[in-house]
């Protein structure tokens, strides 16, 4: 299969990214511990919350005793995906949203949202709500992602999470979509292998 054009469709970390509700110890810190004013070599070393920027959740997030990273099938993350505009949603993407578009069992979504053109991530950005995610679930796809810092925005009891996580529907938070017309591509989105890890950044990529 040959493609044509590379989308790289992850959140760069600096120090003044957005993070999950304005919280300052989400916020990374890079520190270098040698460079050429003292050696001959460079060298230094990042902080941050694993759920800070393009990142993929794991059951652990929400569930006692749930999966790791370390135990996630890269056919999950490595796959055909497809694009949905969602960008007339107001509030949140509810079921109603999504009996729209065309979803069928074993699709790795991503929602591209008003998240990606606004500067609403740190507060008021558009998340999946819990009807959204018992669709989802009931089509039984692969995989979910979406355009904001969390796939829920401080819902009671994680509904949204919870309903994904349990039918084993890999979450992808965090991804950049605003270059990213409605349709099919090829995700990349493996995260790096943290043994034992709740979630791991992700450096998302689309193929088309």
């Amino acid at each position: 299969m040959n493609y044509t054009r590379i989308y790289d469709i992850s959140m760069p970390i600096t120090l003044d990214m957005p993070v999950y509700k304005g919280k300052p110890e989400k916020k990374p810190s890079i520190i270098v511990e040698s460079d050429y004013s003292t050696g001959n070599f460079y060298e230094s070393r990042i902080s941050m919350n694993l759920h800070t920027g393009t990142h993929l959740d794991r059951t652990l997030h929400m569930v006692k005793d749930g999966n790791t990273i370390e135990n996630l099938s890269l056919d999950r993350v490595i796959t055909p995906c497809k694009v949905l505009d969602l960008t007339t949603a107001i509030e949140c993407i509810s079921k109603s949203n999504l009996m729209k578009k065309d979803i069928q069992e074993g699709d790795f979504l991503l929602l591209k949202t008003r998240n990606s053109f606004e500067d609403i991530l740190e507060e008021n950005f558009i998340y999946l709500d819990k009807s959204g995610a018992e669709y989802l679930a009931s089509k039984k796809i692969k995989g979910v992602g979406i355009d904001a810092l969390g796939i829920e925005r401080s819902q009671p009891n994680h509904e949204t999470h919870l309903q994904l996580m349990k039918e084993d529907i890999q979450i992808l938070e965090g991804l950049r979509l605003q270059d990213i017309e409605e349709g099919e591509y090829f995700l990349f989105a493996a995260p790096i292998n943290i043994a034992g890890a709740e979630a791991a950044p992700v450096r998302a990529v689309l193929l088309q």
